[in-house]
């Protein structure tokens, strides 16, 4: 007989509701605050992040705080007020000028964790700035034990802030948590723990495949994958949004549609702005959320970390999220992808070769 789920779980869509949930959970925080985030800008909202860590740092609060160099972009001295009052800030893998420049600066932390006093845990897609306030994101809050194995993955990602080369063959073992399982990636062309996750549940899906993801750039397998799911009889469904963040990515993807249209895979645009969730639904059964878009940067560059799991609740709430993009959404239209301009073909097909790094 299963153990009761003792992790209790919400999700989240809009950016203005999520951020004072967890600025309320970070207020309340009585132990620790441990917080890995891509982007944490210096503008009205890392602001307020910066001001509330701070004064936790004040109460005598344990801050650390892991933020991307590349993402965030803000000098140091921005962390003063948490820094000046106890707290700690690290810079994953500041720039360096390498031979290989690009390839080596390329590998970023996009990992999005807050953890409070070994108690909750937020994870998903949003980044802390201003510009994306009118986004559609998805953040999982847990209330629960679980949030001790986040702490590890953090901890372990706050020692290894400055290690830049792996062995080819190094992976971060899957943590399991009752129904639940915490799959990180390093960045590899070799070892893609979430993509051959992702694989493998496509692989035995019965009934229904949801995607939802800002950037839709699937590898040659995973699009068989997708394909032999429809021909089988399964309803497979990509949401994206119309006009995503990147205006390269909606060209690249654009030649891929002709597949997708063929093969009864469905695709969808979101329409009143950006989505910026990330997540996967299957038979209803098996859910995904987290930081990983649905592309080869993410697989094979990005530090990554997605949660998949069975919870019946939560999935009810996946459900509904879902739901609602859709209600918010258009379908392909192939007779409009077939008469789209000609310069958006060609740059579509020029930037084949560099798909790997978009």
């Amino acid at each position: 007989m299963d153990q009761p789920d003792q992790n209790k779980t919400s999700l989240f869509s809009n950016p203005l509701q999520f951020h004072e949930a967890m600025l309320q959970d970070i207020s309340e925080a009585r132990e620790s605050i441990s917080f890995e985030i891509y982007r944490f800008r210096s503008d009205q909202v890392g602001e307020r992040y910066l001001h509330a860590l701070a004064a936790k740092c004040r109460q005598g609060i344990k801050v650390r705080v892991l933020v991307d160099s590349w993402g965030t972009g803000v000098p140091p001295a921005f962390f003063d007020p948490l820094v000046m009052n106890g707290g700690e800030v690290r810079f994953f893998k500041k720039i360096k000028f390498f031979i290989d420049f690009f390839t080596k600066n390329h590998r970023r932390n996009h990992r999005k964790l807050l953890i409070i006093d070994n108690k909750v845990t937020y994870i998903g897609s949003a980044n802390l700035t201003a510009y994306s306030l009118q986004w559609r994101e998805l953040m999982l809050r847990i209330d629960g034990p679980i949030s001790r194995d986040f702490k590890k993955t953090f901890n372990d990602s706050y020692q290894k802030y400055r290690k830049y080369i792996f062995n080819k063959f190094t992976y971060k073992k899957t943590i399991t948590h009752g129904s639940y399982e915490i799959v990180q990636d390093l960045p590899s062309i070799y070892r893609q723990l979430i993509k051959n996750r992702y694989e493998h549940i496509i692989a035995k899906a019965r009934h229904s495949i949801f995607i939802e993801t800002p950037y839709f750039l699937p590898g040659y397998k995973l699009r068989k994958l997708m394909m032999l799911a429809a021909k089988r009889g399964v309803d497979v469904n990509v949401i994206m949004p119309l006009h995503s963040d990147v205006r390269l990515v909606d060209l690249l993807r654009a030649k891929y549609m002709d597949f997708y249209y063929r093969n009864k895979v469905k695709i969808y645009f979101f329409t009143p702005g950006n989505l910026h969730s990330k997540c996967m639904l299957v038979d209803d059964e098996i859910f995904a959320i987290g930081s990983s878009n649905f592309d080869y940067r993410s697989f094979r560059y990005q530090y990554e970390i997605m949660l998949f799991g069975r919870n019946r609740n939560l999935i009810a709430q996946l459900q509904s999220h879902l739901s609602e993009t859709l209600s918010m959404s258009i379908p392909f239209n192939y007779d409009q992808w077939k008469t789209r301009p000609l310069f958006e073909k060609i740059i579509g097909q020029l930037l084949i070769p560099f798909r790997h790094l978009f």
